[in-house]
């Protein structure tokens, strides 16, 4: 690991920057706010890496509807390239908000209902009847939400090499998916993270898209979003891998195979970086706000930054809060190697910032450079009734 740490200490400050606008003073200080002082030590952003074993991290700031800068610090793979704002990371559940967005535009388009029974289009598969699903139906609104009722959390991924199911045998828990089949637990209405309802959604997207979920996803979101960089490939194709960082453990090691595969697309299946990433979200801004030619409707930005269960603070794909008065939206991701987070205020200056890591420990990094960064831009502390900064993506571990 001392290694390691040396390899981070030597490239994490002379960081890989994408070409951009020349930085204003403000974000000067910014950069160096994050890059001086991190954690409780106050220790520079090459030795925190380094105290956390996360070889390396990516970073965009947005504002004013552009990406205004970008840096990348540390390395891909451990002992290899460096990293750069160029290199592809997992979104982990970050990918839900770009599901949401592909749902929302087949809705626009008169193609789904959010509040019709799934089941009523659903045709490779359905929802088992249960006394929970007599009490209220299951529609693609609560799946978005988190409120349908359904189980299974998350998703651990499959190693490389290992047999990947397909969409449905992860919906009935049958070989060779790892996780339980998803099933009604309670009725719904109620918040519970449900990595498993995006699964279904998913399927009904695909359904009524009539493609496959990649082919929609990238044709209906990532393409006019202009995330040039992403896929939804899983796996990554071989003519990709050299741009993508390998995913690392608690102890900063390469995961075997460096990236798990993830079928369940919807729920976790994004590679991006954090200015495609960015882009994304700038979409979001600019269709809350109705601009003309936004990605989304006005109504469908609403509904989709518009808590369903309120006591949660989750619209459909994003958690929505208040900082200083000022609407946001945010999500992190937790896959297997990967660590990432995200904030997009939706009214102002329209700044946000995406983080991604490709280490086990990079969710407290993360979060440490959304805090420094909210420090020097002076977003201020959050609203006392906000929800967001207590829900968060669970990371669920391999069998």
């Amino acid at each position: 690991m001392r290694g390691l740490a040396g390899v981070i200490a030597a490239l994490a400050l002379g960081a890989a920057a994408v070409a951009q606008a020349a930085p204003s003073a403000a974000d000067k200080t910014a950069i160096a706010a994050y890059e001086a002082r991190l954690g409780p030590n106050d220790s520079p952003l090459a030795a925190r890496m380094a105290e956390l074993h996360v070889p390396g991290v990516s970073i965009a700031f947005i504002e004013g509807g552009r990406v205004k800068w970008a840096r990348a610090y540390g390395v891909a793979t451990a002992g290899g390239p460096k990293a750069t704002p160029a290199t592809l990371f997992q979104a982990a559940s970050m990918s839900k908000a770009v599901a949401a967005a592909t749902a929302l535009r087949l809705a626009d388009r008169g193609r789904l209902d959010l509040d019709q029974d799934v089941n009523a289009r659903l045709r490779a598969w359905k929802v088992p009847e249960s006394p929970f699903t007599a009490e209220a139906k299951v529609t693609m609104r609560g799946l978005l939400s988190h409120t349908a009722g359904l189980t299974v959390g998350g998703f651990p991924g499959y190693a490389a090499g290992k047999p990947v199911p397909s969409t449905v045998q992860v919906l009935d828990g049958a070989p060779p998916a790892n996780t339980p089949a998803v099933r009604s637990w309670e009725a719904p209405g109620r918040y519970a993270y449900s990595g498993g309802g995006y699964t279904v959604a998913q399927l009904l997207i695909a359904e009524v898209g009539g493609e496959p979920y990649p082919d929609l996803a990238e044709r209906l979101v990532l393409r006019p979003a202009g995330m040039t960089a992403s896929t939804m490939a899983q796996p990554l194709p071989e003519r990709l891998i050299p741009k993508a960082a390998s995913g690392h453990d608690a102890r900063g090691q390469v995961i075997p195979g460096a990236r798990n595969t993830y079928p369940e697309y919807a729920a976790a299946g994004l590679w991006t970086t954090p200015s495609d990433y960015g882009r994304f979200l700038i979409t979001v801004q600019e269709s809350w706000a109705g601009r003309r030619g936004a990605l989304l409707s006005a109504a469908s930005a609403k509904a989709m930054v518009t808590p369903v269960d309120a006591s949660a603070g989750y619209g459909l794909g994003l958690l929505t809060g208040r900082r200083g008065g000022h609407p946001y939206v945010t999500h992190g991701g937790s896959n297997e190697g990967f660590r990432c987070d995200s904030l997009a205020f939706l009214d102002g200056s329209r700044q946000g910032v995406v983080v991604m890591t490709n280490g086990d420990n990079g969710s407290r990094l993360a979060g440490e450079i959304l805090a420094a960064l909210g420090r020097a831009y002076g977003w201020g502390p959050p609203d006392p009734d906000n929800k967001a900064s207590t829900r968060r993506a669970p990371f669920i571990a391999p069998r």
